[in-house]
């Protein structure tokens, strides 16, 4: 939209159906989203209008909800389903708070999609190899580019807590600052355009799927949540005491008892599996402990202020606000339910079969499509046009056979 139609507060609208467009482009029948495909209205969020730092010529991006002609926000729009769990929680008095930290890769162009990813030649003229992990020294040979990442978060407004080299061949992560859900989400999704403009600017090629590389850990999007009281801004997860409280034990049993029909939300591609194979660096469980990263649910150790629960299952490639929404939603089943967790683990410990969580995108599709919950929580509409949406991504994966396939199994008898 020209600038001027934006200041004139001219209404930019689209057909409902993009909402739910798969990752090659092409979508579900009309039925999943209103047969007539009718259009809906992107309002601009005030406080989300930005000046694209990165661009030669002046532009702005806003983000915008996703409302039905008649005003009310759309059942399609994850932004929109965010929303409305955050309104839940402010219906009881409360307010979740959330921080998330976002894994990427940073690689050298690849134009061709059969060969593997590569790292960037540094400014030494070398590829890192993979010993870099939380070095200080770690991301020079990529200095110019992050440079450029630290000017455009601040005139974002992005701040940023940490950020470091990960386990990763040039792999890295930033933590952002916690704070209010929905602009965390904000955030989120802004960081990530950022760093693949600002990438492209520089010859690289910044990746967010949830496993690029083989035999290399994953990259995640970890949700550390708590949640405060309105007006006081009490962390509920403590008593005066200092002392984990009820309401603390049942956020993390409302986590447990639905993360397996809500894994499809968190991990959305056929390529997040490949990161749950690797359990101690994404666990693919519903257990929970005392920071003990091997499980799904992992307690940091923190000071009762800041006591939080940090769901580790979504990967860099989830939907922010919809892996929030989830993750949030569930918390606040256990609590409306007194729902109980069972015994942390610690240490090496087996997963019991009630805790494993689905292991393929078709197993986590058929278990949400099962999940009766999932659909009161975020609408039948939504729910039903979701998995309609993975299933012909899904179906397009297996249209198409690997190189392992051709490799291994062609001189089989």
């Amino acid at each position: 939209m020209t600038a001027e139609g934006f200041l004139e507060g001219r209404r930019l609208q689209m057909a409902r159906g993009v909402l739910l467009q798969c990752i090659m482009g092409g979508y579900p029948p009309a039925r999943f989203y209103g047969s007539d495909d009718g259009d809906l209205a992107l309002v601009p969020d005030p406080a989300q209008i930005h000046r694209l730092p990165w661009s030669q010529q002046p532009r702005a991006l806003a983000i915008c909800d996703a409302d039905e002609l008649t005003g009310e926000s759309s059942s399609l729009s994850t932004r929109g389903q965010l929303k409305a769990v955050i309104a839940r929680y402010a219906a009881l008095g409360l307010a979740p708070v959330v921080a998330t930290e976002l894994e990427f890769f940073v690689f050298a162009p690849n134009t061709d999609p059969t060969q593997p990813f590569q790292p960037p030649l540094g400014l030494d003229g070398r590829r890192e190899d993979g010993h870099s992990a939380f070095s200080v020294s770690s991301n020079n040979g990529l200095r110019p580019f992050f440079s450029e990442v630290y000017v455009c978060m601040a005139a974002l407004g992005l701040p940023r807590d940490t950020f470091m080299h990960e386990m990763g061949v040039s792999q890295f992560e930033i933590n952002l600052l916690h704070g209010d859900p929905l602009l965390l989400a904000d955030q989120t999704l802004l960081f990530k355009h950022l760093l693949k403009e600002v990438a492209l600017k520089h010859g690289l090629t910044v990746v967010c799927m949830a496993k690029p590389l083989a035999h290399t850990p994953g990259s995640s999007m970890h949700i550390h949540q708590s949640i405060i009281e309105i007006g006081s801004g009490r962390n509920v997860f403590s008593d005066k005491a200092g002392e984990p409280t009820a309401t603390f034990r049942h956020f993390i049993a409302g986590q447990q008892a639905v993360m397996a029909d809500f894994t499809a939300l968190f991990a959305p591609n056929v390529n997040s599996y490949q990161r749950l194979c690797h359990p101690f660096a994404s666990p693919n469980n519903a257990c929970w402990s005392h920071d003990n990263r091997a499980a799904g649910l992992r307690i940091p150790a923190s000071s009762p202020a800041a006591r939080r629960v940090e769901n580790r299952l979504p990967g860099a490639d989830a939907n922010p606000y919809l892996a929030i929404a989830a993750s949030l939603a569930a918390g606040l089943y256990g609590i409306e339910h007194k729902l109980e967790p069972s015994e942390p683990i610690q240490g090496e410990f087996e997963v019991p079969d009630n805790l494993s969580l689905p292991c393929t995108l078709h197993a986590a599709l058929e278990r949400l499509k099962r999940s009766q919950l999932a659909k009161e929580l975020f609408g039948k509409e939504f729910i039903e046009g979701y998995i309609a949406s993975k299933t012909m991504e899904l179906t397009s994966f297996f249209d198409e056979i690997t190189p392992w396939e051709r490799r291994v199994l062609a001189a089989q008898a």
